[in-house]
């Protein structure tokens, strides 16, 4: 199929184009430099042309995700999801699969980023991929909790643990290193935490620094496409802001070595709202999102994503289980625990962000700091969804990064005084531009990810992944530019038109992204021989019953990498 979109206002920064009036041709799927006269036309005109939005940290398919589904039957019951042609689907803060990949794809995303897969419970993470439409999808394991992680850095083994971390990438079809609380769910396997990075992890003997430098390393001795990600330590408390910084901090002289894409960062704070707390408790909180924006730009190895509140009733969910546990005993609703032998655990908790709760307005505000004070080359738009709020809000966090009226009346009318009295808000008059909206949505995602090579830009060969928005781009209206953010006029999914007017109008299956690193046969006999043991003394699963197969996804898209060299 041939199309050609015509006079669109395009914002592609990956390629430098700022609101030019362009033609972009597609062809067999990918983006082309002409088409012949039998080609579609598409009449852009008037219109905002990006790339599809690529989502660099979601929380859409999995164990913990079906169980807030099971949880909260409530959360089920609402926004119910029918078309003619499409299957059915509910929830709002937890949609069911089908709607996930629908509603993303409305807004005009086109890949998504699981951000937490427990590597023992893969082959679930990847079966709801299955049911995932309009997307392509990659998961990262966990490996900050690791039993055989912890053990190889505490011998400084960087070999074998990079050894393990390629076989489990491989085994798992997992995309990437995560890292949550890194001691501390392993800590919380036995009713403790950890709150520093110098606290040593209970019966291991290694501290959470030891853990994230060390992963670092092991990251860039493979050369994998994406920099660690990482979730530090203490998240969700005042006074964390600290912690956050000196996280960052201590691996900023390992350099980048990406042997897949062109990544120049070696670390990923994730959701960074969640670590910016001033103060010693609630009571004396304080935003400190300019201090870590300030960090962030001054130093070339860091990226982050912000987790925004977005001030609704949502369901939090993650692989730091004693921080779930914290919110459980605040709020004082349902909870659910699990602990992942050797690898990991989690928890599940309502929540809700109440704009007239002053602190859920202070967490607001934080977030808009770090999105106002940030270089917008710095930083990718998320709501840890559905941690900060449900994705769905992501056209209403670009209205207000877009519109400083639309700010300012949510400031006025809506959130509690301490959203401008302890942040700092109301002391810039910065707006995004449509130029800054694309980067932090779709160019910084897809460069830092490994995978700008095929996506997050329009450049001639890239996937036909294409947005376009109803929308002129010095618009200032809030409620305007959200509608227009959440039903995008046209979405294109490997050149196929897939949304028109916010509805699917075709149901596609996109590919699911894994890496495929290969190593030293010797060095991988060894590893075996190893893991052999430890599955046959302390696993409940065979090793043979540990992988992945095939079966598990309609796609596949390896990422090969040649890691042989280390000894």
């Amino acid at each position: 199929m041939e199309y050609i979109i015509r006079n669109g206002t395009v914002f592609d920064p990956l390629n430098k184009v700022n609101g030019e009036k362009m033609d972009i041709c597609v062809k067999d799927g990918k983006i082309v430099e002409s088409v012949s006269k039998n080609a579609l036309e598409i009449d852009a005109n008037n219109k905002v042309v990006m790339a599809g939005g690529v989502d660099s940290h979601s929380h859409i398919a999995g164990a913990k995700v079906n169980t807030g589904r099971t949880l909260r039957p409530e959360d089920s019951k609402k926004d119910l999801f029918s078309k003619e042609g499409l299957r059915q689907g509910s929830g709002f803060s937890i949609p069911s699969t089908f709607k996930t990949g629908y509603q993303y794809s409305g807004m005009g995303y086109t890949t998504v980023i699981e951000a937490a897969m427990p590597p023992l419970v893969a082959r679930h993470t990847h079966e709801e991929f299955m049911d995932l439409p309009q997307i392509d999808k990659a998961a990262m394991p966990l490996f900050g909790n690791s039993w055989m992680v912890l053990e190889y850095l505490k011998n400084g083994d960087l070999s074998m643990c990079a050894a393990y971390v390629a076989w489990l990438l491989r085994v798992t079809k997992g995309f990437a290193i995560k890292i949550v609380n890194p001691g501390g769910t392993e800590a919380w396997g036995w009713g403790k935490n950890v709150h520093g990075l110098d606290d040593e992890v209970p019966y291991f003997g290694i501290t959470p620094r030891e853990i994230v430098t060390g992963l670092t390393k092991v990251n860039e001795m493979l050369g994998l496409p994406h920099s660690v990600h990482v979730h530090p330590n203490n998240l969700g408390h005042p006074g964390n802001w600290e912690t956050t910084i000196d996280t960052m901090d201590c691996v900023k002289d390992i350099k980048a070595k990406p042997k897949f894409g062109d990544r120049d960062t070696v670390y990923y704070n994730t959701h960074l709202q969640f670590h910016s707390y001033g103060g010693t408790s609630w009571k004396d909180c304080v935003s400190k999102g300019v201090e870590t924006a300030d960090y962030v730009n001054k130093h070339k190895h860091v990226m982050i994503d912000v987790g925004q509140v977005t001030l609704d009733e949502t369901t939090t969910m993650t692989a730091d289980g004693p921080m779930e546990y914290d919110l459980h005993m605040t709020n004082g609703l349902k909870w659910a625990n699990c602990d992942v032998e050797l690898e990991t655990g989690s928890g599940v908790v309502p929540f809700i962000y109440s704009p007239k709760g002053p602190v859920y307005s202070l967490q607001w505000a934080i977030g808009l700091d770090i999105f106002l004070y940030t270089n917008p080359e710095k930083l990718i738009l998320t709501t840890d969804h559905p941690n900060a709020g449900p994705f769905i809000r992501y056209p209403r966090v670009i209205a207000w990064l877009l519109s400083k009226e639309y700010r300012d009346d949510w400031i006025q009318n809506r959130v509690h005084r301490w959203a401008a009295e302890k942040s700092h808000i109301t002391e810039t008059d910065r707006e995004y531009s449509m130029y800054d909206i694309a980067q932090i949505t779709r160019a910084n995602s897809s460069k830092v990810l490994g995978l700008s090579g095929d996506r997050g830009h329009l450049g001639v060969g890239a996937k036909a992944d294409i947005s376009i928005y109803d929308i002129d781009p010095e618009e200032k209206s809030g409620k305007k530019i959200e509608k227009a953010f959440l039903e995008a006029a046209y979405v294109l999914k490997n050149g196929d038109v897939v949304v028109k007017n916010g509805n699917v109008v075709k149901e596609v299956y996109g590919d699911t992204i894994f890496v495929n690193a290969e190593i030293n046969e010797s060095l991988e006999a060894e590893l075996l021989k190893d893991l052999n043991m430890k599955f046959k003394k302390l696993y409940s699963v065979n090793m043979e019953n540990y992988p992945v197969q095939d079966a598990y996804a309609n796609s596949w898209m390896p990422i090969n990498i040649d890691a042989t060299e280390i000894q």
